[in-house]
């Protein structure tokens, strides 16, 4: 791990900030990992915010709600953060944002009669996923085919510049410790871990205020990449998850704090998972901050909001520079995993040749995961496709250390990625 120039400063005190309606949403239909979502509307029809507008006959998937209420003006390919394209429901706003109508809050006795298995229904229904970046169905995780014993809390966020999750500790404590409860209540962990990073003293500050013994605060060390599930797991508990498992398989579950609110926010609220905390900052903004925003949202909205521009955007990033995904245009919509965008100018992004490696080991020295990257990076590259899954691709969690460490510049992270593509599903 590595200690990274955070660039917090810029908003993790700006509190979280109702942006204006967009006036017209573009929602696509896969935001999630697994089956996409198929319409269950057509064009010129009318909806609410809220209502169900895709959904798909699987259980790896999630469906999608409307974030605007008004007409449906197309449904056709549109940019996306992550796919690059993808088939998208167009929404023109009627700027009267009517919620649909079977929408309602639930009563704590209500809440309190709740199954286990009626929590992870409401949870499927409003197409939760992971917001920390993974985009994994919710309902799924909270059913663990093997017994859990521990639930850790990511609230790490320890990509630079990112301050969403920052934001939702500090504000919205007691309902991240009611979501919490919801999720003891599906997996029936008996130890709960909160982990947050020791460069987020007021989030620290506001979960020891309502905290009780059943909780377990861990501070841990502000490095990256310290907010990985793994990563998570060896710091806090020193366990490691084997090669080719997943946390479930040791008795842990990871879940991340936006999405903990949105399961609070789904069973106590009856509100499925349409608009999310968003942080947009970066060097050519001049009112950088923290945003609730509606799904669906292009990012110049954004842009806009934050401006007037005090430099010339020579990059626009989706998630934060490490994981982060550059952007081509200025419509690409907030999605689901969207926790932060950064708009960079020249002197903030580097751009350097490839050369060749001289076997130094940085790479081998600092990747979290205890890969071998520049081996990959090579049997990628001849196209050894069986060699490169020998030596762990499908292991790495593409965080990106490989490259800020490698003094050549070599792209090796896109290497990887490439040859985990290649790979037979």
């Amino acid at each position: 791990m590595v200690k990274l120039k955070e660039h917090k400063r810029e908003t993790e005190n700006k509190a979280i900030e109702k942006i204006p309606l967009p006036s017209k949403a573009y929602i696509p239909l896969s935001q999630h990992i697994g089956k996409i979502c198929e319409p269950l509307v057509k064009i010129n029809d009318l909806v609410a915010v809220g209502q169900k507008i895709a959904s798909a006959q699987a259980q790896v998937t999630a469906p999608v709600h409307a974030s605007l209420s008004g007409k449906i003006s197309s449904i056709a390919d549109w940019p996306h953060p992550v796919l690059g394209r993808c088939k998208a429901i167009a929404i023109e706003g009627d700027g009267l944002d009517t919620r649909y109508s079977i929408l309602d809050t639930r009563q704590p006795e209500e809440i309190d009669k709740l199954t286990a298995e009626e929590i992870r229904g409401i949870v499927q229904e409003a197409g939760i996923v992971g917001m920390g970046g993974a985009s994994f169905p919710t309902h799924i995780k909270l059913n663990p085919p093997k017994p859990v014993n521990t639930l850790i809390i990511n609230g790490a966020e320890c990509e630079p510049y990112l301050n969403s999750d920052n934001r939702l500790m500090i504000e919205k404590t007691v309902q991240v410790i009611a979501g919490i409860s919801l999720i003891v209540k599906c997996i029936g962990a008996k130890s709960i871990f909160i982990a947050i990073e020791d460069n987020k003293p007021e989030a620290i500050k506001a979960f020891k205020a309502v905290c009780d013994k059943r909780y377990a605060i861990s501070i841990l060390k502000s490095q990256y990449p310290q907010g990985g599930e793994k990563q998570l797991i060896k710091a806090i508990l020193k366990r490691e998850v084997p090669s080719g498992k997943l946390p479930f398989d040791i008795g842990v579950v990871v879940q991340n704090v936006a999405t903990v609110n949105a399961i609070y926010e789904a069973v106590y609220l009856k509100q499925p998972l349409y608009e999310r905390v968003v942080t947009v900052t970066g060097d050519c903004l001049e009112n950088p901050g923290n945003f609730l925003v509606r799904i669906g949202t292009p990012i110049k909205n954004l842009i806009a909001k934050c401006g007037p521009l005090k430099k010339e955007p020579r990059k626009i990033l989706f998630g934060g520079p490490m994981m982060g995904i550059a952007q081509y245009s200025l419509d690409t919509p907030v999605v689901k995993s969207t926790n932060g965008i950064i708009v960079l100018s020249e002197s903030r992004v580097s751009e350097a040749q490839e050369a060749v490696c001289i076997r130094c080991g940085r790479c081998v020295e600092y990747c979290p995961v205890g890969l071998t990257p520049c081996l990959i990076n090579l049997a990628s590259r001849k196209e050894k496709w069986d060699l490169a899954s020998a030596y762990g691709c499908l292991d790495c969690m593409e965080c990106g250390l490989c490259n800020y460490v490698c003094p050549q510049k070599i792209n090796i992270v896109q290497a990887i990625k490439q040859a985990k593509t290649r790979l037979p599903k």
